[in-house]
């Protein structure tokens, strides 16, 4: 670590000016835990889908999340990710969060670094990792005060990722050894292909050949009504239209038949191993993990879950993982931000009520359309997913020498 007077000033400050605090109230769970820490609310729901990749290559991982906002409700207890409260920048708060935690790998994000944290981080010998650097988020008006304070906190970085080629100049300039510094991109959540059966898909495809399909995904039985009624409509225009239809919950299944059977569809069930004929209008797809078969399917995806009053969405990086062009309703509250990024491609359109969501199908029935905003979600997501691979393969692998280490012990 570089030696700075003005750094030493700082921690003395720091160690005089600050208290311990309260020690965490969740306890450390057992195994390799990664500290991650969030400048704002969209990094933090990165982060998250992170974890959940982390987990699946390496089970029994956790990851501390500490953030500067709020904790949501619905993230305060629960799965690998444990949300803290970032603790104030002072050595005794930094000794006793890091005292608690014992964390093998700190990977912070975005910037608005904290030295205290950072260099009692270091000074533990826990490998520091910034990445998604961003140039909004590097400048710190205290360290004109502390001249060369940047240069030695930057150091203590193993390696630093940055969003775009400004936050690298930056970077090198408060002093970041360049051979540690590298462009990537943004970190925004990746998304990943789900596994699909590839008799059923070629069976499908070849029965379906030259038929226009659209997929509501995950709807509620309360949004039937718009999804029947658009379907009605987009059938006079193309009377061939197949409709995929993935109720939310399986146990709506018998509600949903209820209702097709009710206004005379004519109507396939998955589970019963039904396939659809030439006639079939509806594919009621009642099971469970095979989203991934329905996704390749359709070139036209309908988020549901996004209709009504009281729900939230559900996460438009699958349909575009798979080459779909996405159609969603308002209330995707808890999926805002990949909505929003998808539609500011073109990748992503929404709709309001049967009208508009019959007018998006009918437009998107042209092979063009839909393949020109399936290219686009497919670009943003795989842009997302390449950065995040390059994260997990950097976390991944220091890991893996850290269980060789503690073999060695």
């Amino acid at each position: 670590m570089s030696r700075s007077l003005s750094l030493a000033a700082y921690l003395a400050y720091a160690r005089r000016a600050g208290r311990a605090g309260a020690a965490p109230d969740t306890p450390r769970p057992e195994g390799k835990l990664i500290w991650a820490h969030a400048v704002d609310a969209a990094r933090a729901d990165t982060l998250v889908h992170l974890a959940g990749r982390l987990a699946q290559q390496r089970p029994g991982l956790h990851m501390v999340l500490t953030t500067t906002e709020a904790v949501p409700e619905r993230r305060r207890s629960g799965g690998t990710v444990i949300w803290q409260p970032l603790p104030e920048d002072h050595v005794p708060a930094a000794e006793a969060f890091l005292g608690h935690w014992r964390p093998d790998i700190c990977l912070w994000t975005g910037g608005d670094l904290k030295p205290a944290l950072l260099i009692t981080a270091a000074r533990r010998e826990i490998p520091l990792y910034l990445v998604d650097a961003d140039e909004a988020f590097l400048e710190r008006p205290a360290w004109r005060w502390f001249p060369d304070m940047p240069r030695a906190v930057l150091s203590s970085f193993t390696e630093i990722l940055t969003r775009s080629d400004a936050a690298a100049r930056l970077l090198r300039r408060f002093g970041a050894p360049a051979r540690i510094v590298s462009v990537t991109g943004p970190f925004q959540e990746g998304a990943m292909t789900l596994p699909c059966n590839a008799a059923d898909r070629e069976e499908l495809a070849a029965l379906l050949r030259g038929r226009p399909v659209w997929l509501a995904a995950m709807a509620q039985v309360d949004e039937l009504e718009i999804i029947l009624e658009a379907h009605r409509e987009v059938s006079r225009l193309a009377h061939r239209s197949l409709l995929i239809l993935v109720p939310d919950e399986i146990s709506d299944s018998i509600a949903v038949r209820e209702r097709l059977d009710g206004q005379g569809w004519r109507y396939v069930t998955w589970s019963e191993g039904e396939t659809p004929r030439e006639t079939t209008q509806i594919v009621l797809a009642d099971t469970r993990g095979e989203m991934g078969l329905w996704y390749r399917l359709a070139p036209i995806t309908f988020m549901g879950s996004s209709l009504v009053p009281g729900q939230y969405g559900r996460d438009p990086n699958e349909p575009a993982a798979h080459g779909s062009a996405i159609l969603y309703g308002p209330n995707v509250g808890r999926y805002l931000r990949r909505y929003s990024r998808f539609a500011e491609a073109g990748a992503a359109r929404i709709v309001r009520d049967t009208e508009t969501l019959a007018g998006a199908v009918q437009r998107l029935i042209a092979p063009d359309q839909a393949a020109a905003m399936a290219h686009a979600a497919w670009d943003v997501a795989s842009k997302g997913a390449a950065v995040t691979d390059r994260i997990l393969d950097m976390l991944l692998d220091r890991l893996d020498r850290l269980d060789r280490l503690d073999a060695q012990r």
